[in-house]
């Protein structure tokens, strides 16, 4: 190895360490609102961290960072959800997590404001909560969540305001 591809890689390592101190958890998060299982969703980060590193080469820049890992993160929770040993695995992932979390009285009487917002918004069909926890949670503007997922921005919209919608709809349920 000759020292510019020393330098090379060092480079590209350093800016692989960058991205995952800078992106690591909000990919994390954004794989847990697919997956909904904190395990999965690591496994998931761990994978797409991978892949960046592999295709750093390959960015063009035509995009951010963020909306470049985001759409990575996207397309492998995509993947994951169409594994048939994951769709059996979820629903007990799921419960186990906020049975093991949530299981002391005074965290779940302090998180459950946290804990009710994000169980409806989990509960949304998937093309609702997307755009949710992209626009609110990674507070991405609608151009970038169109990057992400090539919806329409009318779409995108539209779909924001339906789910606000239907969250509406379930705190007036619950009250």
């Amino acid at each position: 190895m000759n020292i510019q591809t020393e330098e090379q890689e060092s480079n590209k390592r350093e800016l692989l360490k960058y991205l995952m101190d800078e992106y690591g958890d909000s990919v994390k998060r954004l794989a847990y609102s697919y997956v909904k299982n904190w395990d999965t969703s690591e496994d998931i980060a761990q994978d797409v961290f991978l892949i960046c590193y592999s295709k750093l080469d390959d960015f063009r820049g035509d995009s951010s960072y963020k909306t470049w890992i985001y759409r990575i993160t996207i397309n492998k929770c995509k993947d994951v959800l169409k594994n048939k040993w994951f769709a059996k695995t979820e629903f007990f992932g799921f419960i186990s997590y906020f049975k093991s979390t949530f299981s002391v009285e005074e965290e779940v009487l302090k998180k459950s404001a946290e804990i009710e917002l994000a169980e409806s918004v989990y509960s949304l069909p998937l093309k609702y909560r997307e755009v949710i926890i992209l626009y609110y949670y990674e507070q991405l503007k609608i151009r970038e969540i169109h990057d992400l997922t090539g919806l329409n921005s009318e779409t995108i919209k539209s779909r924001l305001k339906r789910a606000k919608s239907l969250l509406q709809l379930k705190y007036r349920e619950v009250e």
